[in-house]
């Protein structure tokens, strides 16, 4: 059978406009507002021959996909590849790539880990080192805010909550990124992530062992649950690892976008200084506004139809995240970024069964830092050009130069 990126080509139907452009393309994926807003203006799915994939990006349409797990699956991978007929890079995520009723059992436990009552606990231990944090950058008013806050308050604190003994903040972040850029296709991006694999997947596979972790943090509670039968010894190491790439990227991306919403948006800085409560809300903005994860792939797994179209079994369809978060349809004025928006339903979390399970740690983290910061700082101003990094499922900052003006 002839693959095309790791699944079976798939002949659109009549009726489906056709699109010939490569949403991998690296300027798309550092800029990507253009290519969202031609995928929703020609209309609810779309046909893209040069992957043999479907992909939709108006709201209604990503959500309906994205959250029905029993027509469109994960178990045959997020990404390209069709995990039914081609072999993945690594063994399949028991919590992002499968399907019920396994994925109910991996979840369970995650879900218990990571619960609001279980988060609470860590939310004191976060507000030190973001105060900490933000005090130590203060003495030196201008910073390099990805590497300097962004990449160090997650690889500091999420460590530490997970039990971790050993700490590499440099592998702990390209691991993220490796994870992500595998989801893409065989372009120049992804050939270096894998690259870096020899050097970082050992590391994390042994950090994240039993013997390497305390017996009081996060991984510990999934070991635990190993100790009780719930799942093996083995899925409890794999549980324990989707904790860094759920877990670490995810973050570093959210803080990076939220300080690049804030720097460009003095505005809604001083909304934020005045209320810190809105600390939430800000976050939740910024996640629809630049959707930290921009598209997530599913496949149908029987014949079925989106917006009256027939879908074919076995077609991959590209969830395009960061387009339905910015559909005038749903949001009025998407491109504004507002922190008084409450945007319930955004997408940047998922939704349905395979919403993120670690979304309120996220949150927690978030939430910290920003109210550390509107404590403390009196403006974030950009202090240079902000780069973004192309990378095939998240959408990332590279470098974002700021100065920061004490209260």
């Amino acid at each position: 059978m002839t693959l095309i990126e790791g699944h079976r080509p798939i002949d659109p139907p009549a009726g489906i406009p056709v699109w010939d452009i490569d949403p991998y393309d690296e300027a798309i994926l550092a800029d990507p507002l253009g290519y969202y807003a031609e995928l929703r203006a020609r209309g609810p799915i779309v046909f893209i021959p040069r992957y043999a994939v479907f992909a939709v990006g108006r709201y209604e349409e990503t959500r309906a996909v994205f959250s029905n797990h029993e027509r469109f699956v994960s178990s045959r991978g997020v990404g390209l590849n069709d995990f039914r007929i081609g072999k993945p890079w690594r063994d399949p995520s028991i919590i992002l790539e499968v399907d019920p009723p396994d994925h109910t059992r991996t979840r369970k436990v995650m879900a218990r880990a990571l619960s609001p009552k279980s988060v609470a606990t860590l939310r004191d231990a976060f507000r030190v080192e973001a105060e900490a944090l933000v005090d130590r950058l203060l003495a030196k008013e201008r910073l390099e805010a990805v590497t300097e806050i962004a990449e160090v308050f997650p690889t500091t604190v999420f460590p530490r909550a997970l039990g971790m003994r050993d700490s590499d903040p440099r592998r702990l972040v390209d691991y993220g990124a490796l994870v992500f850029n595998a989801l893409g296709p065989d372009n120049r991006i992804r050939r270096e992530a894998m690259a870096r694999a020899p050097g970082i997947v050992p590391w994390i596979t042994a950090a994240c062992a039993r013997d390497r972790l305390t017996g009081d943090g996060l991984g510990a509670m999934i070991y635990a649950a190993a100790d009780a039968g719930e799942i093996t010894g083995a899925e409890a190491a794999m549980l324990v690892r989707s904790f860094l790439s759920a877990g670490v990227d995810t973050t570093v991306t959210g803080i990076g976008n939220a300080l690049w919403c804030l720097s460009r948006n003095p505005e809604a800085w001083e909304m934020l200084r005045a209320e810190p409560k809105l600390a939430r809300p800000c976050f939740e903005e910024v996640l629809r506004h630049t959707s930290p994860v921009h598209t997530f792939a599913r496949t149908a797994n029987v014949a079925c139809e989106i917006a009256g179209q027939p879908i074919e079994e076995g077609s991959k369809v590209l969830c395009v995240l960061g387009s339905a978060n910015m559909d005038p349809e749903k949001w009025g004025d998407p491109e504004a970024f507002r922190i008084d928006r409450a945007p319930v339903g955004h997408l940047a979390f998922g939704a349905g069964i395979h919403g993120c399970v670690g979304q309120n740690i996220a949150r927690a983290e978030l939430e910290a830092l920003l109210t550390a910061m509107a404590a403390r700082v009196a403006r974030i101003e950009p202090d240079g050009e902000a780069v973004w990094r192309p990378n095939n499922a998240v959408h990332a900052l590279d470098r974002l130069p700021l100065r920061l003006v004490a209260a």
